[in-house]
Order: C-alpha cells, then structure tokens, then sequence
C-alpha cells in the first residue's frame, strides 16, 4: 500500500462523503441569485468533489515519478473515477439537476472504453488516454461542479453555464467513446477463418 495508492484510495471514500452532503440537504446557509438558490452544503460537496478529482492526477504522478505503479493502482484508479463520476451524476439526477439521460449516456460509455480496455488488456495491448478522454473530463467535472452548485455564479449574470456545459459534456462523452472504439476497432473485430 503505497503513497499513490492511498491517495486513490481517499478518493474512493469521498465519494459517499460528497453524496451525502449532497442528499441529506445539510444547507449550512444558503443564498439565491436571481430565483437559483445555492446552499452552503453544496458549496462544501462540490469542493470535496473537485479535491477529489485533483488527486487523480496526483495519484498517476507520483506512482509514475516513484516509480510505484502498481496491478493494484492500475485496477484501482479507474475504477475510483468511475465510483466518483457514476455517484455524482446519480445524486445530481436525484437532486432534479441533471436528466437521466445524461447520466445513462456517461455511466454506459464509462462502461463501454472500459470493456474495451479488458478486451485490449487480455491481448496485451494497453489503450492509452487519448485527447479527447482527457478534455471529456475536465468538461465533465466543470459541468457536474456547475451543476451541484446550481450554476453560482453565472446565475447573478443570466448565463446559463451549467445547462451549456451539460450538453458539452454530453458532446464530449459521445465523442471520445467512438474515437476509442474507431481506433481500437480491431480489437473487437471477430476474425475470419482463412
């Protein structure tokens, strides 16, 4: 149980921490801009869930500069992501801010790259991060944060942030998955007999 580990590990246990914040509607004060009213209880979940997401990439640096990557980190650190992204999405449909669909659609291409990375895994093949996964999500967690604090503070100027933002991740969420499977295709092409 390395230092990257454990700091995957973190990860993991904040996720019921910032949906229960997120549920239980501890208000710890609240304000509203313009008819959108924001609690302080989720001012607090969206700063532990953006803590959250920063230490993936912590996690990832320092097994790769202590050269302490690990089966267990690498089994570990996505299925923490998905864990953290799955939850908030499913609390945010719950709280009424975000429609189901959007939530199916993430939670099944998380699903999908992710049996393609088993299929490619069990053929040896590793399937790096491509460029699109990386901005899928940092769009995703822009929107979600926007999203659990009810578009603060765009709602004082009228910009519709976080309804923007969702409809860009959704983009983005679409568009990665087909670049992996467009990319990867011959891994799930069945072979034919010569």
């Amino acid at each position: 149980m390395n230092l990257a580990n454990r700091i995957t590990l973190a990860r993991i246990f904040l996720v019921p921490v910032v949906c229960v914040i997120l549920l239980l509607h501890y208000n710890f004060g609240s304000f509203t801009l313009n008819g959108q009213t924001t609690t302080g209880g989720e001012v607090i979940a969206a700063f532990i869930f953006v803590v959250a997401a920063a230490t993936d990439g912590l996690d990832g640096y320092i097994a790769r500069k202590q050269q302490m990557v690990t089966n267990f980190g690498k089994f570990l650190d996505p299925l923490a992501d998905k864990l953290l992204v799955s939850a908030v999405l499913i609390s945010l449909v719950q709280m009424q801010r975000l429609p189901a669909w959007v939530a199916i659609v993430i939670i099944s291409r998380e699903f999908a790259v992710t049996g393609l990375r088993l299929i490619a895994a069990a053929e040896g093949v590793v399937i790096a991060a491509s460029k699109f996964a990386k901005w899928k999500t940092v769009t995703q967690m822009v929107g979600m944060v926007l999203l659990m604090v009810n578009n603060f503070p765009f709602s004082a100027v009228h910009v519709p942030a976080a309804d923007i933002m969702l409809y860009v991740m959704v983009a983005m969420t679409v568009l990665s998955g087909l670049d992996y499977f467009l990319k990867n295709k011959q891994m799930i092409q069945t072979p034919h007999a010569s």
